[in-house]
């Protein structure tokens, strides 16, 4: 590629359907002066019962391309089988330096892009953090892409160690979640000093993995009235509602359902401190936990379990207890409730951990450096 032109990068993503998801880091992305910036997402996407419409886009600098996908939610596989009919021919129109797939490896649009991108370079971002054997094909289109990929972007060690484990011996960069820090921010007069008896809050979807049995269990074990608001939907709730009466907690446990990005701001400048107790098992094991910075954002600090990324994106934000320990867990809360001042230095911590490592600027830095890296190595560039 001629140093005297911008970086064409063609960038497919079905999480950043919406800017509320994760669109506003392509914006940071395409404002650079040095970037060409090309967006490809589906015109709709199915997750967790709900069916999301692709947002136009409201960035002068980004091409964004909405195409229809096939195949968007099939049986077990859930959204990697997903293909765009239209891709090769955005992929010639374009002709990019670098294809950067904010996909998996093993799905179906990965190997398309794959077959499809030419010349150019092969950037994939990567959240799998637990290592298996896929089912056939998808252990072969694994192994094919990662043999073919110029950079890795990883959420997480754990995700490197699996893509390492498959074969893929390039470089890797590290690579987090930016959130919208025009939503995500302290309120005015926010503080635990200002309110009462300690409130913790969760949210999230609502499934047993996510730990919150072991939040209600640790609450019942409080001697101080520390209270839960719970912002979520799921097929746990009922069982929680349960939980709750069963161990008399009703007065002190509150359930809402999802709301908007600014819904959720304005839910975590309520809480003191925001839990998230993922529990790690063959299945499960948190890849990031996107609303941890949201919350830390916010001047909230995070109380997190020791399940996969959870520790090392808390950071100097909050507290890690350990898995499935609803007792070490009433014992924090306890010492919270009792003395804010753990509370008051990490609620200035938080905020310093998010604008450090999780800003949108950051991560389309991480971007731009890995394509750039992956378009210098090409062995197809020009030179």
């Amino acid at each position: 590629m001629s140093s005297s032109r911008r970086l064409r990068i063609l960038s497919i993503a079905h999480p950043a359907i919406s800017r509320d998801a994760a669109r506003l880091r392509y914006h940071q992305l395409a404002a650079r002066h040095d970037v060409d910036l090309h967006l490809v997402v589906p015109a709709e996407w199915k997750q967790f019962g709900r069916t999301i419409v692709a947002d136009p886009s409201d960035c002068v600098n980004l091409t964004l391309h909405i195409l229809p996908i096939r195949l968007p939610h099939v049986g077990p596989m859930n959204w990697y089988l997903h293909y765009y009919p239209g891709l090769r021919s955005v992929l010639r129109d374009v002709a990019a330096d670098v294809v950067h797939l904010w996909e998996e490896p093993w799905s179906i649009v990965a190997l398309q892009a794959l077959v499809l991108k030419k010349r150019a370079a092969l950037v994939i971002e990567v959240d799998q953090n637990i290592l298996k054997r896929l089912p056939p094909p998808f252990e072969a289109i694994r192994k094919r892409v990662l043999r073919d990929t110029d950079h890795v972007l990883s959420r997480s060690p754990d995700a490197t160690a699996v893509v390492r484990a498959r074969g893929y011996v390039g470089p890797v960069s590290p690579i987090g979640y930016g959130i919208d820090q025009a939503v995500f921010t302290p309120g005015a007069g926010q503080g635990s000093e200002n309110r009462g008896a300690l409130r913790i809050g969760y949210v999230g979807r609502l499934v047993e993995e996510k730990g919150l049995d072991d939040a209600l269990n640790a609450l019942a074990r409080t001697v101080t009235p520390v209270s839960l608001a719970v912002m979520g939907e799921g097929p746990h709730e009922s069982r929680l509602r349960q939980r709750v009466d069963e161990l008399g907690l009703s007065g002190r446990v509150t359930f809402q359902g999802w709301g908007p990005p600014v819904s959720v701001a304005a839910f975590l400048r309520t809480i003191d401190a925001l839990v998230l107790l993922t529990r790690t098992t063959d299945a499960v094991r948190e890849q990031f936990g996107r609303v941890i910075v949201e919350a830390q954002a916010c001047g909230v600090p995070v109380i997190g379990s020791q399940s996969g990324a959870i520790p090392a994106v808390v950071g100097d934000g909050g507290w890690i207890v350990p898995e499935r320990d609803p007792a070490n867990l009433g014992r924090l809360l306890d010492h919270l409730a009792a003395d804010r001042t753990q509370l008051r230095a990490k609620s200035i911590s938080a905020p310093l951990n998010v604008e450090s490592r999780f800003t949108n600027d950051v991560v389309a830095d991480a971007l731009a450096s890995a394509c750039k890296a992956a378009a210098a190595s090409n062995r197809f560039s020009e030179g």
